[in-house]
């Protein structure tokens, strides 16, 4: 072997753990069996296994568990998974962004929007000023819960979400964007109108006694909803789990429970005369609709440039609510 190879050999020794080795590993994973994995990636199996007894020598763990099944990570294989797809986002981000240097923003975006919530409404202007701004911007966007956020954020496969602000969470950072009061909508022509009485306000303890239909347990809506009437000694009377708008809407249409939601999102959701929007009052309750982000890594420039967008947009709406 010639100096030169021989110190080629030596530096690729030093690199030590390397993004392809990362890229073989989360495919075997993702893949359930090295067989599938050397199939879909076109190497050799014997060198794929290679690949991960090299790895588990470099790191002084035992990583897959084999069996006829397939394979299965250890923990130290989920823990070097969850690592590795990171490393391997950040790579890729970095040629899409060295290539696309100084010109304008392109690529894919994704957001996530709450459901029931004035943000949900905010959609075709989302989509039409980011196709007037950036031609090049694909924008995906999906409707989702806290519960699952942090982890879609935190891995990538969400760039920023407008969502309930649902308190810390590790990973991911949340500004603060609206704080609205709550409000019980019920159908304004049925006898649960009747119960609501004449005025613009209803207590919490009048609401309580409503059916509600509410998303399910880790929604942060539903939790505010929740402990606030358990902190006034109040029992929820939940009449069903809904997490579709249309559903929604025919239910309270059909004068089978109500609903609480903030003013915004009911205004947008159930602006027809035929449904009545009533401020919670003794105690009011609140809820903050918050743009979410990683925490740990910079946003892409196409991603930057939409959150621009976003911050734009309810700024403006903001002041539009405010100046009246």
């Amino acid at each position: 072997m010639t100096p030169s190879k021989l110190q080629g050999a030596a530096d690729e020794r030093k690199a030590g753990m390397d993004t392809r080795k990362l890229a073989y590993f989360v495919k075997i994973v993702d893949s359930g069996s090295i067989t599938k994995a050397a199939a879909a990636l076109h190497v050799a199996q014997p060198a794929l296994s290679q690949q991960v007894s090299a790895l588990e020598t470099e790191l002084k763990q035992r990583l897959l568990i084999r069996s006829k099944q397939g394979v299965q990570p250890t923990a130290a294989g989920h823990t070097l998974y969850r690592h590795a797809q990171t490393i391997l986002r950040l790579v890729e981000q970095a040629r899409q962004d060295v290539a696309s240097s100084g010109a304008a923003p392109a690529g894919r975006v994704s957001i996530a929007i709450a459901p029931y919530s004035m943000a949900s409404s905010l959609t075709p202007r989302i989509i039409g000023e980011v196709a007037r701004r950036y031609p090049d911007i694909v924008l995906h966007l999906t409707e989702i819960y806290g519960g699952v956020l942090s982890e879609a954020i935190k891995n990538g496969r969400l760039d920023m979400a407008l969502i309930y602000e649902p308190g810390p969470i590790r990973g991911v950072q949340f500004t603060t964007m609206i704080v609205e009061d709550l409000h019980l909508v019920v159908n304004g022509k049925g006898p649960l109108a009747v119960e609501a009485g004449e005025s613009g306000d209803i207590t919490l303890e009048q609401a309580a006694r409503f059916g509600l239909f509410l998303p399910e347990q880790n929604h942060t809506l539903r939790q505010v909803i929740e402990a606030g009437m358990r902190d006034k000694g109040l029992s929820l009377r939940l009449v069903g789990e809904v997490e579709s708008v249309p559903s929604l809407t025919r239910l309270l249409r059909a004068d089978m429970g109500a609903t609480i939601l903030p003013k915004s999102a009911a205004d947008a959701l159930f602006h027809e005369e035929d449904f009545r929007v009533l401020r919670i009052v003794e105690p009011g309750l609140q809820c903050k609709i918050a743009l979410c982000t990683p925490d740990h890594e910079p946003l892409s420039e196409a991603a930057s440039a939409v959150l621009m967008v976003l911050k734009e947009m309810l700024q403006e709406m903001l002041s539009a609510k405010y100046a009246r």
